[in-house]
């Protein structure tokens, strides 16, 4: 078990007993620990109307895009081409975790992996969200949605033998960032050179109440430099660092000591996400040419979202030729679930990973251009998330720890 946990997590049990929040502390620690100055988070329309500049244009980044492909950086585009620069957050080479979330919005930046297990092994696999403005927090929705920096979490969850999940929201005082790292209370993420490392020190939610500790590391094949508007006004945007990386995961639990292939993206809003959405599924499925993500979504205004990228392992984006959408057996709480594949394929799930009301996260197997591809696929179901009778249901398993002071 690596020696760089934080000290200031070692008694876990102060983290869990009743509290307030800090707001004082969190003001000085911000004072105390600039950094560099944070990049507020705002819309960015998928098509430019002629207006000002996104500052990564105003500095002098703009240019074609992956070696040229699909001409200059602008929003969309003419040709209505969904994928654009990287632009505004300061993410185009790497990410950037010193953002300023407005209030009613959200940064989050993902992992997943799926262990390299032989036939005979028990399949593994990860999932970890480091958020500002937690979108599935009952708490920050109960808050009115006013602070996200005051609803801030590091979710795990590892999928398999003794799996465990965790998602405690945090108060400000137990943030911190800079551009280099995402701390929040006990675990961190940094970008460390060429690679993301993650350290992890939570404690599972109820039933299964116990400690998660280790160190989860993602090294890219290359990090690309696009993104992708998911609403006309730019109000949420997807920045898909590394579709094609590898995992190395070390968790201080027997048989959590695993390599596999990884996944890295972060989602942006300056809305909720309930308030544009009423459905979307995603999926990224590594093949032998690289790596191909699928988002599907129906707006509150009816209108839809579909968007197939394939990415090679330079980093270079091009958008596919969508394959048909295909409905495959819904999740143990009934939740809708499709993806894409080849006209006359059914995919099918590998490993059930999360299962909620509202949301389903797992493995499946699809099939693209003839070839039979594994991944990680997500449907979520924001007419259901709407409900106000989910949100107590979700505060037993999404605890609220207001109170932090480092050490």
């Amino acid at each position: 078990m690596p020696d760089t946990y934080r000290s200031d997590a070692q008694d876990l049990r102060s983290d869990f007993q009743p509290g307030t929040d800090h707001d004082d502390d969190a003001r000085r620690l911000l004072r105390a620990f600039p950094g560099d100055e944070r990049i507020a988070l705002r819309a960015e329309p998928a098509w430019n109307d002629g207006g000002a500049q996104s500052p990564d244009v105003a500095n002098g980044v703009a240019g074609a895009l992956s070696g040229g492909r699909w001409g200059p950086s602008g929003g969309g585009g003419a040709d209505g081409n969904p994928l654009r620069q990287a632009r505004g957050r300061g993410d185009l080479e790497r990410p950037n975790f010193n953002l300023a979330v407005p209030p009613n919005g959200y940064a989050w930046w993902y992992v997943d992996g799926i262990a390299d297990s032989g036939p005979d092994e028990a399949p593994r696999a990860i999932s970890i969200i480091g958020f500002i403005g937690s979108v599935f927090s009952p708490w920050y929705a109960w808050s009115g949605r006013r602070a996200p920096e005051n609803h801030v979490c590091i979710n795990v969850a590892t999928y398999g033998p003794g799996g465990r999940f965790t998602m405690t929201d945090r108060g400000q005082s137990a943030l911190r960032q800079s551009v280099d790292e995402f701390t929040v209370g006990p675990s961190a993420m940094s970008w460390q050179g060429d690679k993301l490392v993650i350290d992890i020190n939570e404690m599972g939610a109820p039933p299964m109440v116990a400690p998660v500790r280790g160190r989860v590391v993602v090294t890219p094949s290359a990090v690309t430099d696009v993104e992708v508007p998911l609403t006309p006004e730019g109000t949420h945007i997807w920045r898909p660092f590394a579709p094609s990386a590898r995992i190395s995961v070390d968790l201080d639990t027997k048989g959590w000591h695993w390599e596999g292939h990884g996944y890295f993206d972060a989602n942006f809003g300056t809305r909720a996400l309930e308030q544009d959405f009423t459905y979307w599924t995603w999926g990224r499925f590594p093949h032998k040419s690289g790596a191909s993500c699928f988002y599907d979504a129906t707006r509150m205004d009816g209108s839809q979202l579909a968007l197939g990228v394939h990415f090679n392992e330079q980093g270079e984006a091009q958008v596919m030729d969508l394959p048909p959408k295909t409905a495959f057996r819904r999740s143990l709480w009934a939740v809708h679930r499709e993806t894409r594949a080849d006209a006359g394929f059914k995919p099918y799930q590998v490993q059930n990973m999360l299962d909620a009301p509202f949301y389903s996260r797992s493995s499946i197997r699809t099939q693209l251009d003839g070839e039979v591809c594994e991944g990680v696929h997500e449907a979520l179901d924001l007419q259901r998330f709407r409900s106000p009778l989910l949100k107590p249901m979700l505060a037993v398993r999404v605890p609220r720890r207001a109170g932090w002071r480092f050490g």
